[in-house]
């Protein structure tokens, strides 16, 4: 009877823990206003402000971010420039420009030379979550980093971003970067 009731718990406990750890769907914020669309808020151009931290939470780099957009539309398809130039408090400057294309309703692919393959992305409601391997240079070294990156529409003008960095499944650090549309 107690080897029945041991892994009876044990289930219960190991249940709560996977749902615990469970990641948000995107889907959970489809009724948050005001609702994000992206052709809209990328275009133009938008300043952002972001820092890097480290497993720690110690920053490691601060960084601005100028964006210039603008959104066509090809085969019936909404596709996207977004060409940003990082300023790095160290006094490095990066260049990366994205290819935004809307596969369906809700659903993007994204394309910049240092991602490898393709940038998966799925809006809903006022929140974006991208998922993607950006190779990145250190020491001079180029690593596979996996990126979950989450956007979140707070006013008209101003947008949220928070990405945890990993490999091997093991956490990197953070990117926190705040969007100010012009």
């Amino acid at each position: 009877m107690k080897t029945i009731f041991y892994r009876f718990t044990m289930l219960i406990f190991c249940g709560l823990f996977v749902v615990s750890c469970s990641a948000p769907q995107v889907l959970q914020y489809a009724a948050e206003k005001p609702v994000l669309d992206l052709s809209e808020y990328f275009s133009g151009t938008i300043d952002a402000y972001g820092i890097f931290t480290d497993r720690s939470g110690e920053v490691k780099k601060r960084f601005t971010v100028l964006i210039k957009s603008n959104w066509i539309t090809v085969d019936g398809k909404k596709v996207g420039t977004l060409d940003e130039s990082f300023d790095y408090s160290d006094g490095t400057k990066q260049k990366r420009i994205w290819t935004l294309t809307e596969q369906s309703p809700g659903y993007y692919i994204g394309r910049a030379d240092d991602v490898v393959g393709d940038a998966q992305g799925q809006l809903a409601g006022n929140a974006l979550n991208w998922n993607y391997t950006l190779a990145l240079p250190v020491d001079g070294t180029i690593y596979h980093v996996q990126f979950n990156d989450w956007m979140y529409l707070m006013t008209p003008k101003v947008m949220l971003n928070k990405a945890k960095m990993s490999k091997f499944g093991i956490e990197l650090g953070e990117v926190t970067l705040s969007f100010h549309k012009r």
